[in-house]
């Protein structure tokens, strides 16, 4: 079997509250495909999983925000949970993290309540992208043109609304770290 990621090294940047699926099945596809993964966070040691509303398992830290080094990785997976992304957003060295991204034009994956951190980093304007339904005016307010639907790809932004949408927001997501998706995307303001 080809392994459509083999020698990539993909960051998953997350914290406490993040959606445990959202979090997990991505990592899931992406080790399926050949990738190494690092779970980013602003602390060591491990972060609290989400269930919808109820905890969910403790995840292992694999390098903290503080010693990723952002040039390291060669795509970016933002997972959602309402508590995650609000957290990394107010958090200047996560922000910075996304910002290079961005700035990059490596591709990134995002769900749910994820695009709240790419709003923070400027990075919005101009895209097509889908999220949960209550970020619509964050997202329109930024610039974006939201839509309804399970995934939406935009010059290398993979995005979802929810874990429902999962099974076709990993495919596609591979798809695109798979081709690099070096695709020129608007300057952030």
């Amino acid at each position: 079997m080809v392994q459509a990621l083999s020698g990539r090294k993909i960051a998953i940047l997350a914290t406490d509250g993040v959606e445990q699926a959202e979090l997990q099945q991505p990592l899931a596809a992406l080790r399926q495909a050949g990738a190494e993964i690092d779970i980013v966070a602003p602390h060591g040691g491990e972060i609290q999983g989400m269930q919808h509303d109820e905890r969910g398992d403790r995840i292992k830290v694999g390098r903290t925000l503080d010693a990723a080094r952002a040039g390291d990785y060669s795509a970016l997976v933002l997972p959602g949970g309402i508590a995650n992304p609000d957290a990394l957003r107010v958090d200047a060295a996560a922000v910075a993290f996304v910002r290079h991204f961005v700035d990059a034009k490596k591709p990134i994956a995002v769900i749910c309540h994820g695009p709240w951190t790419l709003i923070e980093a400027g990075a919005v304007k101009g895209m097509e992208m889908t999220s949960w339904p209550s970020l619509k005016t964050d997202l329109k307010n930024a610039g974006a043109r939201w839509v309804d639907r399970e995934v939406v790809v935009d010059r290398g932004l993979v995005s979802s609304r929810k874990p429902d949408d999962l099974p076709a927001f990993c495919k596609k997501m591979v798809e695109e770290f798979a081709e690099g998706a070096h695709r020129q995307r608007p300057a952030a303001e």
